[in-house]
């Protein structure tokens, strides 16, 4: 357990290594780590190493990396609680409109040029963090009026529909403002070309302050895999656990999506792979699930970048065409057990 454990975390370095050492100028780690010591601990700068490596390192690359971690880390976090909550390998807060309503409020924002006067810059990711989580509380809180013991069923369908809803509204607004199309479109698709330090700096928070909430529950998910009513004759507030884990797996969805756009099978595929290497304990899952999925968005947004450079590729598509078969095969294996 520990060498795999071990052998994850190499894998996760190395993926932050080529992350920022490769691109259309492939710079030595040596000079990376250089460019790090001199800007944090203010050591002083190799002679070898040139004005413009530094720029490459700190201002886009290692940001950029570093942010593509951060944005692989909770959403596989939401995935891994989605899964668990749900009782079910394909669900996701996509499932629940997250994405859908963060396209709506991101599509209210270009379309419209709305800006928030204390948000400024920070208008867009904002406006689709609040919209994606008011979608999900809006789904969560109609399924627990249409049943109180909140099934998971209830709560699939209602999100669903919801998320449905909400993707005709952002479609007819897209189609009667099309010279925004192209925009919206891309950033549906998922990038993290030219995001910079801010963007690390607001997520990073936010996603460790969501992993720690979501491992405090560690034991609680653990029972909710027995089924729901073993996990209530075990003591577990089910409404309340549902609605703090949902809420959590949503908020930090939502944060990803607000600043990089709709990128989608990272929560569903890197839960499953450490459930397959590391068993189902939660108290694992969540964190070795952290690793996993930013080391693998690390990896997407790495080939995004250089497959067809100098043409950089949506992010999201590139995640998809890795996860979409794996998603057929969590889907066609569930199928063969039954």
């Amino acid at each position: 357990m520990r060498t795999k454990a071990a052998f994850l975390l190499l894998l996760a370095a190395l993926a932050l290594i080529l992350g920022v050492a490769l691109g259309s100028v492939t710079i030595a780690p040596a000079e990376i780590w250089g460019v790090i010591a001199h800007k944090i601990w203010g050591r002083e700068l190799p002679l070898d190493i040139k004005a413009t490596t530094v720029a490459i390192v700190w201002n886009l690359r290692l940001p950029r990396a570093l942010l593509a971690f951060i944005v692989g880390a909770g959403l596989a976090i939401s995935g891994a609680v989605m899964q668990s909550v749900l009782r079910n390998p394909l669900a996701s807060s996509y499932t629940l409109g997250v994405s859908s309503g963060a396209s709506l409020g991101a599509c209210l924002v270009i379309l419209y040029g709305l800006t928030l006067p204390f948000a400024g810059v920070l208008t867009l990711p904002l406006v689709g963090f609040l919209s994606g989580l008011l979608t999900i509380l809006l789904a969560v809180a109609f399924a627990s009026t249409l049943d109180g013991q909140m099934e998971n069923h209830t709560i699939v369908l209602v999100g669903m529909v919801f998320s449905l809803f909400v993707n005709a509204i952002t479609s007819l607004l897209s189609a009667l403002s099309g010279e925004h199309l192209q925009r919206l479109i891309f950033w549906q698709m998922g990038s993290f070309s030219m995001k910079d330090w801010l963007a690390v700096a607001i997520l990073f928070p936010v996603v460790v302050l969501i992993g720690l909430l979501v491992l405090h529950f560690h034991r609680e998910m653990d029972m909710l895999t027995f089924g729901e009513e073993q996990a209530r004759s075990m003591g577990v507030d089910l409404r309340r656990v549902k609605w703090i884990l949902l809420v959590a797996a949503a908020a930090v969805t939502g944060s990803a999506v607000a600043f990089v756009g709709v990128i989608g099978f990272v929560d569903l595929v890197a839960p499953h792979i450490v459930r397959r290497l590391f068993g189902a304990r939660h108290a694992l899952v969540i964190p070795l699930s952290m690793i996993l999925g930013g080391a693998f968005m690390v990896v997407c947004d790495l080939a995004a970048r250089t497959l067809a450079a100098p043409v950089e590729l949506p992010v999201g598509a590139v995640t998809a065409l890795l996860g979409a078969p794996f998603f057929a095969w969590v889907y066609f294996q569930k199928r063969a057990r039954i």
